[in-house]
């Protein structure tokens, strides 16, 4: 049994970050929080423990980080999810848009082989368009989406939507109405 932690109270808030209206939540604090972490790690950890996960694809840089701790908790191989021009090897790449402009996420092309059950993890959905975009390049390489992971999720944003056909894992939800 995972011992309950008020993970919420172990996020920093930050108004206007990155720019006025924005209130950014911030893991850093969770992170240095040993009780928090660990608690964060296990749960996820606990809800895909059954899922046979072979690989956790995560995001830079934060979800590198939660992610990296559930791979090794589930026996399961890392694969990281880097900006375009930041991984070493051939890739795969995926651009979508963002509120202003667009990005570009990339895989190696060797990184995923079909068949294999990934779960992806991030520290937080807002709108949704990043972790869609990781589902393309999962997809692409063929192998099978078994879940997908946060840590927070900003619900007034509605990025699960763009999820919908995925199993998806909040730990905190925040409402910003």
């Amino acid at each position: 049994m995972i011992k309950k932690i008020d993970l919420q109270n172990s996020i920093r808030n930050i108004p206007d970050f990155p720019k006025p209206g924005i209130l950014f939540r911030d893991i850093t604090t969770l992170l240095q929080d040993k009780q928090a972490f660990k608690h964060a790690v296990d749960t996820l950890t606990e809800k895909f423990k059954h899922k046979k996960i072979d690989v956790v694809v995560a995001v830079e840089a934060r979800g590198f980080i939660l992610g990296g701790a559930i791979a090794h908790k589930l026996g399961a191989g890392f694969i990281p999810v880097r900006k375009k021009g930041k991984l070493p090897w051939k890739t795969d790449s995926v651009t979508y848009d963002l509120e202003y402009g667009t990005d570009t996420l990339e895989i190696h092309k060797d990184a995923l082989k079909p068949g294999l059950r990934v779960l992806i993890v991030d520290d937080l959905l807002a709108t949704g368009g990043t972790v869609k975009a990781v589902t393309e390049l999962v997809e692409l390489q063929g192998a099978k989406i078994a879940g997908i992971a946060f840590v927070i999720e900003l619900v007034d944003l509605n990025g699960r939507s763009k999820l919908s056909k995925y199993p998806v894992v909040s730990l905190v939800e925040f409402e910003d109405k």
